[in-house]
């Protein structure tokens, strides 16, 4: 192992992760895969490779820190962009079944790639938006858990994932910093979306310390027929508490 992969091993033990070989061949062929396609599409502006293990490897892991993904079967990522955090996931769980929904086709195919490329199976690609594909019977109150990292605010992103997850699952939002105005300010959807508030699980990410919020909460029954709403309408009229 080189540095990076060191200091990312290292990262993982503390908190009880232990990769094997074929775990960090498939990081590093995800990590080559990603600077490659990024050179002809926008996937991301972090490119420095051992800002990539840490801020999008080993921050899209540090969801199963907070929330043993044991028990959970069903994963639904929504927005995912260039796969964080269920691509990573499902390297360190294989277990995982996987459905991956964005609304930009060209990082559908990227994601399709990598999938193929790094041998997962169990991953579903859907090119869609989330509110067209929470209305369609197979994705609709089906999720163990649902998650999204740095989409939008929660109130929005209430209305985007929470159609997915089955009563008694849960959602959970991968947040920077200012956690505590989002959850208040999405007190509403929640409640309208049939959820409710778990917990907000704060930590600094490695190496920058910045601050990183993941925020947990459990469907407590199916969602109701009004929701979501028609597509873009989430992110224009956030359900807000009158």
């Amino acid at each position: 192992m080189d540095q990076v992969t060191t200091l990312f091993s290292s990262l993982l033990a503390r908190q009880g992760i232990v990769l094997n070989e074929h775990q960090f061949a498939q990081f590093e062929a995800y990590y080559r895969a990603l600077i490659e396609w990024n050179e002809r599409m926008n996937l991301t502006g972090i490119t420095e490779r051992e800002q990539v293990y840490v801020k999008h490897f080993y921050d899209s892991v540090s969801l199963s820190f907070f929330m043993p993904l044991t028990h959970v079967n069903r994963l639904i990522d929504i927005g995912s962009g260039a796969g964080f955090p269920s691509i990573p996931l499902k390297i360190i769980h294989p277990h995982l079944q996987i459905t991956i929904v964005d609304s930009l086709n060209k990082r559908i195919q990227f994601l399709k790639y990598i999938t193929s490329e790094l041998n997962l199976t169990d991953v579903q690609c859907i090119h869609s938006r989330a509110e067209d594909a929470a209305r369609m019977p197979l994705h609709r109150d089906q999720y163990d858990l649902a998650t999204a990292r740095a989409v939008a605010r929660l109130n929005v992103l209430s209305e985007l994932c929470l159609p997915f997850v089955r009563p008694g699952g849960h959602f959970i939002a991968m947040k920077g910093a200012d956690a505590a105005g989002e959850i208040e300010e999405a007190d509403y959807s929640m409640r309208a979306l049939k959820a409710k508030f778990i917990a907000d699980h704060a930590f600094e990410l490695p190496v920058e310390q910045s601050a990183r919020h993941i925020l947990i909460m459990e469907k407590v029954a199916a969602t109701p027929a009004a929701y979501p709403r028609k597509a873009g309408i989430p992110t224009k009229l956030p359900l807000i508490g009158r």
